[in-house]
């Protein structure tokens, strides 16, 4: 399954766990692109096209995204408060893809406008398993909103 225009988000600063969610996708076939950033300002650079990823001024926004809570310089719920604030990313969906077990930051989470909250699974096959249906729900079931360019 894949839409070269459907670029997927992924915001995570874990190595492993970046390795781990682009292998599961891949072993899903789910090949669509996928950016990564590795914590919350560049997250957010590469959505407004600023900074380093300036470039992608006219760029298609993202079809999802998938953030981490616990990230350097702008945490996963600061980067979700800012990307619900602006019209252009409001409606992108985001999954808060965690290891966190706090119940205050699900509260958080979907109080700020995350479409979905899943926790991270330790093991490798609930992982590759989390990831896949995550990849046929959202890019192959879902109904996205209207694509949007950066201006």
């Amino acid at each position: 399954m894949t839409d070269a225009n459907k670029v997927i988000l992924l915001v995570e600063d874990n190595p492993d766990d970046e390795m781990l969610t682009l292998r599961a996708f891949k072993r899903s076939h789910v090949m669509n692109p996928i950016a990564v950033a590795r914590d919350g300002i560049e997250a957010l650079d590469f959505l407004f096209a600023r900074g380093a990823h300036s470039d992608r001024v006219g760029a298609a926004l993202p079809t999802l995204i998938i953030l981490d809570l616990k990230l350097p310089k702008l945490d996963g719920l600061g980067v979700l408060k800012a990307l619900r604030a602006d019209a252009r990313t409001q409606l992108i969906p985001v999954v808060i893809l965690t290891s966190s077990k706090e119940e205050q930051d699900l509260i958080s989470g979907y109080s700020l406008g995350a479409n979905s909250y899943v926790r991270k699974p330790v093991d490798f096959t609930e992982f590759l398993e989390a990831v896949k249906i995550l990849g046929i729900y959202w890019l192959m079931m879902n109904q996205a909103p209207p694509e949007r360019a950066m201006p």
